[in-house]
């Protein structure tokens, strides 16, 4: 939409940008031009104006939409395509039907809310319209399978990355993908794939972000392990600064996936907070507890148990103690 790249320019310009100079940007008239700032104004946007100065954006709303992003995203594979959606049951589930439908690698999906929200293990994801940043990215790596396995883990980094860009505060990551701020959870990622049914090539990875930005507080069941940025910094950042940071530092990572997995492996180590803590390991078996003493070179947690064995969990669900406040 116009709206969008008439957005997008107001955002990459340090200054003011003429009213004419946009128009022959984006070969429409200057009239047009003028039509979509009235359009932006309605929305929230304060733009100001002056005559033989032009245009000059002095504030936002806290809103999410392509012309936001695009600049951020502009030359990047992530955000060659950006869908702002008001309502849908799940960005995962939105990802993969178009990149059933053909959508390019570098799609990004956005929503204000989710009504069927999701995580691992069949959980539901609390999407509050409004007060977090739900987004998934479609991607089409070419790895072999084991590499496939370490997307997670590399996607916990730089979603760090991100939010440290974007809010000066680096989170930690709960193995394997779960980010905690200040002892508790502050983002969820879930990452689904298509596979062919007869070879079992991959067909594409979706990767699903959901951070708790603006929320000033949690419901009974996510209330005691859950916080927000808003709660975490005493203030809400914009969604579309998160998300450009995040989406920008997600891009930088793609770039170099899989060839960089010692630098990834690193930095993983060092931002886990599972490390050095008693865990409870979930397992089709049952319930096992022990010590988590490291990360493998498969981004495996190596848990030593407490009848002596040693094994690297590599699936299955780790419930840390404490981490959160409690025992899961």
């Amino acid at each position: 939409m116009l709206k969008d790249e008439v957005l997008a320019l107001l955002k990459e310009s340090a200054g003011e940008v003429s009213g004419q100079a946009m128009s022959e940007r984006l070969g429409v008239s200057r009239a047009a031009v003028w039509k979509a700032m009235e359009a932006l104004r309605g929305e929230g946007y304060t733009i100001s104006s002056a005559p033989s100065r032009g245009y000059r954006l002095e504030d936002s709303p806290d809103r999410l939409s392509p012309g936001e992003l695009a600049g951020a995203l502009r030359g990047r594979t992530l955000g060659r395509e950006i869908v702002c959606l008001d309502s849908v049951d799940s960005t995962n589930d939105e990802c993969a039907r178009r990149a059933l439908a053909g959508a390019g690698e570098g799609l990004v999906v956005l929503a204000d809310t989710q009504t069927g929200g999701k995580g691992r293990r069949g959980r539901s994801f609390e999407s509050p319209a409004g007060e977090g940043l739900y987004l998934s990215v479609l991607l089409r790596p070419k790895c072999s399978l084991r590499e496939l396995m370490w997307f997670t883990a590399w996607t916990a980094v730089a979603v760090c990355d991100g939010v440290e860009a974007a809010c000066g505060v680096r989170p930690g990551i709960k193995w394997t993908n779960d980010l905690v701020l200040k002892g508790r959870k502050l983002c969820g990622i879930l990452t689904e794939l298509g596979m062919e049914g007869e070879s079992g090539a991959l067909q594409y990875a979706v990767a699903g972000i959901g951070i708790n930005v603006g929320q000033k507080e949690f419901g009974s069941l996510a209330g005691p392990v859950a916080v927000s940025l808003r709660q975490a910094l005493g203030r809400a950042p914009r969604r579309s600064e998160v998300a450009a940071a995040v989406l920008a530092a997600l891009d930088d990572m793609y770039r170099s996936f899989p060839r960089e997995k010692e630098r990834y492996l690193e930095r993983y180590r060092r931002d886990c907070l599972t490390l050095g803590r008693r865990v409870r390991v979930l397992g089709p078996d049952g319930e096992e507890e022990g010590f988590a003493e490291g990360i493998d070179e498969e981004f495996g947690l190596i848990v030593r148990y407490d009848d002596g064995r040693i094994r690297s969990v590599t699936s299955g669900e780790v419930s840390v103690r404490g981490l959160f406040g409690y025992a899961e």
